[in-house]
């Protein structure tokens, strides 16, 4: 129960890092920084209870979880008519199976798994995630069709901001995901 509790609130902080049709003049920006936040609250939740029970696999169990509940709170706000026209893609599942494997493969070593799992998923998550960004039919229609009336005037999407960071989101965010992945890693290690 408690394992699907926090995994409940994990899916909860990160239930809008797929909301990139009302970002669409930030795309790739947002994207970044969207990937990060999953990666974080990803392998800090799935490294704690990783620990916690000693078994290979529950990481995987945790992403799971994750999984289901956005697609079942996704599913409720699109019958809502929440302008959702995208699939929602498990882009957890396979950052957290490397995360099982590396604590598999290196006999339950915590270091091991803080330096090479937080870098793996930490690399892994963003390309993952380029999923969701591929799956929006069409993210400028959407974002003209379905303003955000909380937006001000000055963040309403004008045109597509292409080439920041160096035209590579993904490089970003996984360079940025490698490093602190370790360290949120190591903070999932420490809440035990």
């Amino acid at each position: 129960l408690f394992i699907v509790v926090v995994a409940v609130n994990s899916t909860l902080l990160t239930i809008n890092a797929g909301d990139y049709i009302f970002y669409t003049d930030w795309a790739w920006t947002s994207y970044t920084v969207f990937s990060i936040s999953q990666t974080l609250m990803l392998i800090v939740g799935a490294t704690y209870y990783l620990t916690f029970t000693g078994v290979p696999g529950t990481a995987t169990y945790y992403a799971l979880i994750m999984t289901v509940y956005t697609w079942i709170a996704k599913a409720a706000w699109f019958a809502l008519g929440y302008p959702y026209d995208f699939i929602v893609t498990p882009v957890w599942l396979p950052s957290a199976m490397l995360l099982d494997l590396v604590y598999w493969a290196t006999k339950k070593n915590k270091h091991s798994l803080i330096l090479f799992g937080g870098v793996l998923v930490g690399m892994s998550l963003p390309l993952f995630n380029m999923v969701n960004l591929i799956t929006v039919a069409d993210p400028l229609e959407t974002a003209f069709k379905y303003p955000r009336p909380t937006l001000p005037p000055y963040m309403t999407p004008i045109e597509p901001q292409v080439g920041k960071f160096y035209n590579s989101p993904v490089a970003l965010g996984a360079g940025a995901g490698a490093v602190l992945g370790c360290t949120f890693a190591a903070l999932g290690c420490k809440l035990n």
